[in-house]
Order: structure tokens, then sequence, then C-alpha cells
């Protein structure tokens, strides 16, 4: 079996050394030949640089999980070596986003805020439900993360709310905050709530709430392995892609 060769970003952190842990199965269909993180180790499997430019290493793809202020030099490297990026990373802002747009007129971009096949149904899921229930229903979305994380809303929060309010004509505005305002629920906002707690691998829940009922659908992660297997699948598929914007509609 020909394995992937892959530069690993944020290599050191938790889901970097849970993709690490994938890569050396007997069975893995990946190779890591170089990390990058704030820390750097020669001592393990492959070396990790504090910068791109300190690696000499080929890869095939890069995949990163690190911060996303390290985006505009990952994409850099990877426009230079013409090389394919799986960004798993979240909390960008709309100018590393717009870069990553820019970007993929020159390499292939996977990008995902979640890389477990079950959100990406729960968002399928939701769509429907949007669709079938309409406006007399307000929609919450609340999700869950453990205490070390930086971002919120988390990105798969936000993918959640992108998907369903695509599917309304007029699209929702999205509510983070009924602290500072003191007013009635507008019928066309999403609220979305977060919660930081312990070692929460990640929670994301969508409700739907009428006048009578409520319809919940949720997802819940039980262990990091699921998002590294995600994105080991994403790196072997964008092994030899070409320009472009990819998802885990792609993938999937």
């Amino acid at each position: 079996m020909q394995q992937t060769k892959i530069i690993l970003c944020g290599a050191l952190g938790h889901m970097g050394q849970a993709v690490s842990k994938r890569a050396a199965q007997p069975d893995a269909p990946i190779q890591i030949v170089a990390g990058v993180d704030i820390r750097t180790d020669t001592s393990g499997a492959f070396p990790v640089y504090a910068s791109f430019e300190d690696i000499s290493e080929d890869a095939d793809v890069i995949v990163d999980f690190s911060h996303h202020s390290v985006l505009p030099d990952l994409l850099r490297f990877a426009m230079k070596k013409k090389m394919p990026a799986v960004i798993c990373a979240t909390g960008h802002t709309e100018e590393e986003l717009d870069l990553l747009k820019k970007s993929s007129k020159t390499i292939g971009i996977f990008r995902s805020g979640n890389m477990s096949l079950g959100i990406n149904l729960l968002i399928k899921l939701a769509k429907e439900a949007a669709r079938i229930l309409g406006t007399d229903y307000d929609i919450e979305i609340i999700e869950k993360h453990h205490n070390r994380k930086l971002d919120a809303p988390s990105g798969t929060a936000l993918m959640i709310a992108d998907a369903v309010s695509s599917t309304f004509e007029s699209g929702k505005s999205y509510v983070y905050d009924r602290q500072s305002v003191r007013e009635r629920r507008k019928p066309e906002q999403i609220g979305i709530s977060s919660v930081r707690g312990g070692n929460i691998v990640g929670e994301h829940e969508i409700m739907f709430i009428g006048q009578e009922e409520t319809v919940t659908i949720s997802h819940s992660a039980m262990s990091r392995d699921l998002f590294a297997d995600g994105a080991v699948k994403a790196a072997v598929f964008m092994c030899g892609k070409g320009p472009g914007l990819y998802d885990m509609n792609d993938l999937v």
C-alpha cells in the first residue's frame, strides 16, 4: 500500500498527537514526514520544526490542526511547494478566509470546521428539518467543548448555522449574547450558545422550538480519534488534487 506523505501542522497539540497515533498503526494510509509546532522535537518518529522554512522533507499534503493565525505562513509554503492542504483548524478571521479562497485558485484546499462524518449527517438532517418546519420554529444551537478551546462559538456550530440559514430565502442573523440586549427574540434569528468545561471532546445540538413541540438533533464525539480519522481520509483524498476548494461533501 502506497502511503500519502504529510506534513502535520500543530503536530504536538492534542489533535496532532491523535493524527500521529493513527499514522503509527500498521494499516495507516499516511506517513508523517515532518511536523510544525511552536514547540520543537526531534526525538519522535518525525522531526517537528518551529517554522515551515526549516522543512526539507518532501510531502504530498499538509494537514493543519494548529492555530488559525498560522494560516498565512502555511499557505505561502503550500503554494511555493504546489502542495494541497487540509485545513482542520477553526476560528479564522474574515481576512484569513479571504486569503484561503484566493489561495485555492493556485492549490487544492480542503477545509472543514469538523472532520466527523456524523456531524455532516447532522447538518444534512438539520437542513431538511429547517425546510419542513419553516419559519414557525425558533432555532437554537448549543455547542460544548473542553476548557482549553480558544474560539467560541465553535467552527462546527457556525457550519451548522450557515447550512440552516441557507435554506431560508432571506437567511438568518446570528445572536451570541442575549444579555446585552433586552428585547423579545426575533424569528429571523439563530441563537448560538457556547459551553466550555472539563474535557468535553465536542457536543453539538440544534433545536427547532415550536409552540407545541421541540425537535432536537444532536451529535456527541466520544474521542478525538474520530476527527483524526477524518483528517487522514481527507489527506488521502487530497493527494494529487488540483486547485479548488474542497469539503466533506466532496469526500463523502
